[in-house]
């Protein structure tokens, strides 16, 4: 009786390589929330090297039409929205079609502001909304401590003078109102789960150029036959809407809301200069 020879063991299967979208997305999903919020900080300061051009050449309502339409582009090229869209469920499309709204309408609301008041005076009433969804999260000692060195500190920073422009002063208030209903509803795209937080963003751009066509779209029109006027349109659209909006996404889908508004709360400062 002759020995059986052993059957040969199968090769070793080596793990793959990780692709290069794997390797980004490792990354994405192992920075800090907090270096997402720093980063759509400093691109909120980037956005007035392009708007100083705007401003010589587009009315208010113009710019904004410029910001959210070369956005929602820009987005809608990279995302492809449309396919995520259709997967999501009532309660979801009804929250896309609610933030392209506010998205629409604040931008609006903050330009006409500016165009009225002092910049600090947008940006301590733009604060206070803010301060309250903070408040209402702020559980611990620390945030406390926080919020209240916040408080004071906008209002020695800005130069608040509410007199004399009541049209204004209601811009302001309703830029401020529709900030804080943005940080809520941005907070539960990033946390929908059904899509991404990035493709969410991108399908309530789209509805916010449908939304803001009819208010700013005419005042627009002359920045399409000039090329300074149209890329210094595309420029605010991509450094002030387009990476702060991508990076708060990435910030809301791994802080809680009120630490999101207590971070906003210790910077914020509106990020257009006329």
């Amino acid at each position: 009786m002759t020995d059986a020879k052993p059957s040969p063991s199968p090769p070793a299967v080596l793990p793959r390589p990780a692709t290069g979208r794997a390797r980004v997305a490792a990354a994405v999903a192992t920075t800090p929330p907090q270096l997402y919020f720093v980063v759509s900080a400093v691109f909120h300061y980037l956005g007035p090297a392009f708007a100083v051009l705007l401003f010589a050449r587009v009315g208010i309502l113009g710019v904004a039409w410029l910001r959210i339409a070369s956005a929602a582009v820009v987005l809608a090229l990279w995302r492809r929205p449309w396919r995520a869209f259709a997967r999501l469920d009532r309660d979801r499309r009804r929250t896309l079609l609610a933030l392209g709204a506010v998205l629409a309408v604040m931008n609006c609301c903050f330009y006409l502001s500016i165009g009225r008041l002092p910049l600090g005076t947008v940006a301590a009433i733009e604060f206070l909304p803010v301060v309250v969804l903070a408040a209402l999260g702020a559980r611990t000692p620390r945030n406390l401590l926080a919020l209240a060195t916040a408080v004071p500190g906008v209002y020695l920073l800005t130069d608040v003078r509410l007199a004399g422009e009541p049209l204004g002063v209601a811009f302001a208030f309703a830029n401020a109102v529709l900030f804080a209903l943005y940080i809520v509803l941005g907070h539960r795209v990033a946390r929908g789960g059904q899509a991404s937080g990035i493709d969410g963003l991108a399908a309530a751009m789209l509805v916010a150029l449908v939304v803001v066509t009819p208010i700013g779209g005419w005042a627009a029109a002359p920045a399409l036959l000039d090329p300074v006027a149209l890329a210094a349109g595309i420029g605010v659209g991509i450094a002030s809407s387009v990476i702060p909006y991508v990076t708060d996404q990435l910030a809301l889908a791994r802080l809680p809301r009120a630490t999101y508004a207590l971070l906003v709360s210790l910077h914020r400062e509106p990020e257009e200069q006329r």
